[in-house]
Formats: C-alpha cells, structure tokens, sequence
C-alpha cells in the first residue's frame, strides 16, 4: 500500500505537535503559579506557601524535561520533511526562533537550577527572583513562538523575491494581523489549564486528607484565578473569532460548516459535513444564532465555503467538531467555576465530596480543550503552510518517500508512547505523596558541605565492632 509523503508528513508533525503542546500547556501556567506562591513564601514567610513551591517546582521539572526533549524534535522535521517550506520561509522564522532561545531557554535554564535546588543556598528574594525569571523566560517562549505561528496565519511585513519570503518590516512580522488575539486566547488557555490541574490535585489531596493546609491553599487559589480566567478566555475567544472573521474566512467557513454564504445564518451546533457533496448529511441550527455570534448583529453575513475555490478548502469535518470540543470543555469549566463559587459563598467548598470528585476529574479538560483548539487552527489553515501563499503540498521535501516518513512516525510513536507514560507515573508518584512530604525529607548540603559527616554511620558500626 503506498501513502502520500505529504499526508504521512503531516500526520508525523501533528503526532509530534499534538504530544509537545500539552507540556507548555502546563508548565507556561505553572511557572507563574510557582512564581506567586513564592512571593507568596518570601512577603509572609509561611511554610505552607514554600512546601508547595517545592511540590510544584518539581513537577515543573520533570515536565519542562519532557518538553524539551519533544521540542528539539520540531526543528529537525524542517529540514528533513519540509525542506522547501525551510527556505522559502527561513529569513523570516529563522530569527523568531533564534530570539526565543536567546530570551526564554537562558532564563528558564539558567534559573531553573536555582529554583529546584537554592532554596537552602540562596537568600528567599534570590529564590523568588528566580521562580519570577523561569516564569517570565516560559512567556518569553510563548510570545516568540505564537509570534511565528501567526505569522504563518496571517502573513505580513515581507516581500517574496526568487520564492523566498523576505521580512521589510519586523514589527509587521511579529506583531501580524492576528497575533495579539492568538497570543492572549493561548496564554489564557495555558493559564486556564493548569489552573485546573491544581485545581484537581488540591480536590486529590482533599479526598484523601493528605496535606490538607495545602491543599486548601491550592484549591482556594486555584478557584479564584479561574473564576477570572475562563470567563476571560471565553471573551479574548470571541475576539479571536472575530479576527479569524476578517483574515480567515475560509477557516471559519469551515469551522461552523457553512456551505453557503447568507446574512442572518443559523449557529449549526451539530452536524455530519460532507465535504463531496458540498453539504451537511444532517444538522441541529439554531435560526439567527449564527450571526449573531460571529458578527455581533443579527442578520450579519456569513461567507460559506462555495465562495471558495475547492482546492482552497480546509477539511471541514475536523474543525468543525474541534471547535465543538474546545467548546464544550469551556463549558464544563465555567460550570465548574459557577458551582464553585457557589459552594464557597455557603461555606461548603472543602467539604462537598461530589464537587471535589468532579474537580479531580475535570484536570484534563485544559488539555482536551488546547489539543482541540490546535487542530482548529492548523487543519483549518489548509492547503497551506503560509495563508494563501505556501501550499502544503508545495513545502515538503522534495526527495522525501513514503518509506523514509513511515518509519519515522514509527519510531516517533514507539518513543513518545514511552516517554510520556513514564513521565506522568513520575508526576502521578509525586502527587500521590503531597507538599507536606517534601519538609520531612533530609537537611539540605548548604554550599557543598553536609550538615554532618557522610561516613557517620559506617564509622560507628566499625566502632561497634571493636
């Protein structure tokens, strides 16, 4: 059976893509969690907020390795699967990327030693500088990053010369048409995700009556920040809408499965899109909805996907159930948040099992809802890499087989279905131990010298054998 190098090499990127992202979704989040929690630490002095510095830091650790590892692989999918897309677009992303290793991998690993390993060996405000440093190097990484892929979105500030894509203005480059609306959308769906995932290991520890002065904290703080988050998120995802509206309207065409372009258009809310026949099989709409939403007035217009050529097509049924997915997790969070506040109001947060029980098992929503916002964005920017300029199918390698990209997937499946089990048993162990175990553990070596003589013990079994 013969497979197209261009399906398999995007199916390869999307693995490999699918997997990284749910790292900085968490730790983007959770760097400046760490960071608030020691502040918290160093201006009250309170134990608490410091045995959960240290609880999360070392979850950060163990997920900043993994994120690591399955980003240097991206880079090296550019030349070996998309080599043309490589140098038309190199004079343009090349220094994005450049800037965001200069500016967010020093400072994230130039201060990550400090704040897992400092806190006995360097002043509390140097341990809080450094917990502010790794927060501010992961933004530092998202901006850059989110910066090139809106770019490739909506494409501006260059000019093309013999196929090349030349920046002429690097504040259009970087700050393109929809690169504020996707950065916030993303930092807030990072923000949002791992707000849940304290959420959930604070209603974890609960259940269990395992640290629970920490875990009240945890879960305390956690509320309070989504009560401000997902509504927020659910605003800067209207915006974001808006700007897909004016830039990509084939995406959004696609992403409602709108097959024809009418003024005061129903929101379709489920669908079975046939993409041959130029139609929806079946559909559940709710009149006027549609505009209402995506315009902000009732019978505005909506252009459908016969307005554009076929070949200009993204696929419509992945979008579409993406977005309803991405959707429907936002739901359940502000549902969450909504009956939260509710049980804190009458003074039963910590005490509700079933509320505590539905937070532990809403901790993966963050992640369902950012891996089905990913697949809205990038399957509804086909044919193309760069919008309406680079095809798809025009930026692989050119000598690239199907034999070459099938063995590759292969072994990129077998590794990460490694990886990322062991990973989370790691961060599941250290759940399972709490904040409080990390205060019983031994002294710490200050400054290279241990608190007491190593050979301490053997020298007293010789001792007791003479």
């Amino acid at each position: 059976m013969h497979f197209d190098p261009v399906l398999l090499s995007r199916i390869q990127f999307a693995w490999v893509v699918a997997w990284h992202i749910l790292l900085p979704a968490f730790t983007v989040g959770c760097a400046s969690f760490i960071a608030v929690v020691e502040g918290l630490s160093f201006a009250t002095g309170r134990e608490e907020y410091a045995r959960i510095s240290t609880f999360w830091t070392k979850i950060f650790a163990i997920a900043f390795g993994m994120g690591v590892v399955s980003g240097l692989v991206m880079p090296f999918q550019f030349g070996t699967n998309w080599s043309r897309y490589a140098a038309a677009v190199g004079d343009v992303l090349s220094p994005l990327f450049a800037y965001e290793g200069l500016t967010a991998f020093f400072l994230e690993a130039g201060f990550l030693g400090v704040l897992l390993f400092g806190r006995k060996l360097v002043p509390p405000w140097a341990h809080f500088f450094a917990a502010l440093m790794v927060a501010i190097g992961t933004l530092f990484s998202t901006f850059w990053i989110l910066s090139a892929n809106s770019w490739m979105q909506t494409p501006a500030g260059y000019e093309i010369v013999n196929g090349q894509f030349i920046p002429t203005d690097w504040i259009k480059v970087i700050f393109n048409p929809s690169f504020p609306y996707r950065l916030a959308h993303t930092a807030f769906a990072f923000f949002t995700t791992t707000g849940f995932v304290v959420l959930g290991v604070g209603a974890y520890l609960l259940r269990r009556n395992r640290s629970v002065r920490e875990a009240r904290i945890m879960f305390s703080m956690a509320l309070w920040a989504l009560t401000l988050l997902v509504p927020m998120q659910m605003l800067i995802g209207d915006m974001h809408g808006l700007n897909t509206r004016k830039y990509q309207p084939a995406k959004l065409a696609a992403i409602e499965s709108r097959w024809e372009t009418g003024k005061g258009v129903p929101l379709t809310v489920f669908a079975i899109p046939d993409d041959k026949a130029e139609q929806n099989k079946f559909a559940i709409e709710i009149p006027f909805l549609g505009s209402l939403i995506l315009t902000h007035e009732l019978h505005g217009e909506v252009k459908g996907l016969k307005d554009f050529p076929a070949d200009q097509r993204p696929p419509v049924a992945i979008p579409f159930f993406a977005f309803r997915a991405m959707v429907g997790c936002a739901g359940l969070m502000l549902g969450l948040v909504l009956l939260g506040g509710w049980l804190r109001w009458r003074g039963q947060l910590y005490d509700t099992r079933l509320y505590l029980l539905a937070c532990q098992c809403a901790l993966p929503l963050g992640f369902i809802a950012v891996v089905a916002g990913w697949f809205v964005t990038e399957v509804g920017r086909q044919p193309w890499t760069v919008y309406g300029l680079l095809r798809t199918a025009a930026s692989v390698s050119p000598s690239l087989t199907s034999s070459d990209v099938t063995l590759s997937l292969l072994t990129y499946m077998a590794v990460y279905l490694l990886i990322y089990p062991c990973g989370v048993m790691l961060i599941a162990r250290l759940i399972r131990k709490g904040p409080v175990e990390f205060s019983e553990t031994a002294s710490a070596v200050e400054a290279g010298i241990a608190s007491a003589p190593i050979l301490t013990p053997a020298i007293n079994v010789i001792k007791g054998e003479m």
